[in-house]
């Protein structure tokens, strides 16, 4: 089969962010995302062109249009934050978001009444019942589709930098998990998800794709559901690494370093040099080490197993990116991250809101309650 690549304008960007409906009293979930929907609608019953539908009625997602700066996407995100908000603050509904709902049950959630969802969860059971997360996905546009899998591989081994930066998942039912990005590991469990196969040429994601399609496991590109994949509809790279961020000024930092890294690579293509890569043994190994110790990982560098804290990485990396974030407008986004650096990532504040208040989560929802509203960390 054959897959074509949208004509897509270099960097170019659209940043999708899954918020959690939140009762404004006990910050447990509340499963009125079809009354959003229903709300917003435009006046011809079509989709809303920002604010979608997700898998569960306890969700929204939020989308930008196609933009050329960070700050411009991040203009497009409050807008559509300020139409739920007219509809969600009546109904004493408060926004959250994180890579999980600390306290809630995935029991007691509702899917939303839809074939493909519907298809889903019954292929996937168990697992597919508990997708009961939420994170930020990036597009950045790539102008020829022969720089699609090279930038791949390269962003690849920036994996634990944006895990590590972004992780906000600590808590699953009420309890701490151990890990920075529960996430992460839980979002793999399901078929075609985790991290991306590193073909060399786009003839070879054709064959896995058909291979895919012809034996059942999906049919259509889009339910690949790997952390970094191609997306030939809108022809970007789509990096879906990040867990769910509790405030816009950090997606906007996450969006800037990924925005920063594709169009690095693509600069690096153009000059005729090599792109980094690592073995796919390394990949998962950074995977799980940023999953499980989060800013405190102990990271692979490169394809000689060269290691360095992530903290120190994320360091080297954003005076390397300094040049680039000037070039695409976005200085301010990025040095954002140095914010996270210092306050720590979201699921450090998390624990840290736990610990002083005994152990309650409650405390934690309303303190990422907090970070919505306020924009930033608190």
């Amino acid at each position: 089969m054959q897959i074509p690549f949208a004509r897509s304008e270099r960097s170019t960007l659209g940043v999708e962010w899954e918020l959690a409906l939140v009762d404004s009293d006990s910050g447990d979930l509340r499963q009125v995302a079809q009354t959003v929907l229903d709300a917003v609608a435009p006046p011809d019953g079509g989709e809303h062109p920002t604010i979608r539908q997700e898998l569960l009625l306890n969700t929204v997602e939020i989308a930008t249009r196609v933009c050329r700066t960070v700050a411009e996407a991040g203009r497009d995100l409050q807008a559509s934050i300020d139409e739920i908000r007219a509809v969600t603050d009546p109904l004493r509904v408060e926004l959250m978001c994180a890579g999980t709902h600390p306290f809630a049950r995935w029991a007691q959630q509702k899917v939303t009444d839809k074939e493909r969802y519907a298809t889903l969860i019954d292929r996937t059971q168990w697992w597919g019942r508990q997708m009961l997360i939420y994170g930020v996905h990036v597009h950045v546009g790539i102008e020829d589709r022969e720089k699609v899998l090279p930038i791949l591989r390269a962003v690849l081994t920036y994996f634990p930098h944006l895990q590590a930066l972004s992780a906000s998942s600590p808590f699953w039912g009420g309890k701490d998990t151990g890990y920075a990005s529960n996430r992460a590991l839980m979002f793999q469990q399901l078929p075609t998800a985790g991290l991306p196969f590193q073909f060399d040429r786009w003839d070879q994601l054709e064959a896995y794709t058909a291979d895919m399609m012809h034996t059942g496991v999906i049919d259509q590109f889009d339910e690949i559901r790997w952390d970094l994949r191609p997306s030939p509809r809108f022809g970007t790279l789509e990096v879906r690494i990040c867990d769910g961020a509790s405030n816009l000024a950090e997606v906007l930092s996450f969006a800037a370093v990924i925005h920063c890294l594709v169009e690095h690579f693509s600069t690096m293509l153009d000059e005729g040099k090599e792109l980094p890569r690592l073995q796919p043994w390394f990949a998962q190994e950074n995977k799980w080490r940023s999953a499980r110790y989060g800013m405190d990982a102990i990271i692979i560098l490169d394809s000689r197993g060269d290691e360095e804290l992530v903290t120190d990485a994320v360091g080297k990396m954003l005076v390397d990116l300094e040049p680039v974030a000037e070039r695409l407008g976005c200085t301010e986004e990025l040095d954002g991250v140095r914010t996270i650096l210092r306050k720590g990532a979201g699921y450090q504040r998390q624990r840290a809101v736990a610990r002083r208040h005994g152990g309650e989560l409650d405390a934690v929802v309303a303190s990422l309650v907090e970070e919505m509203r306020a924009g930033k960390p608190v």
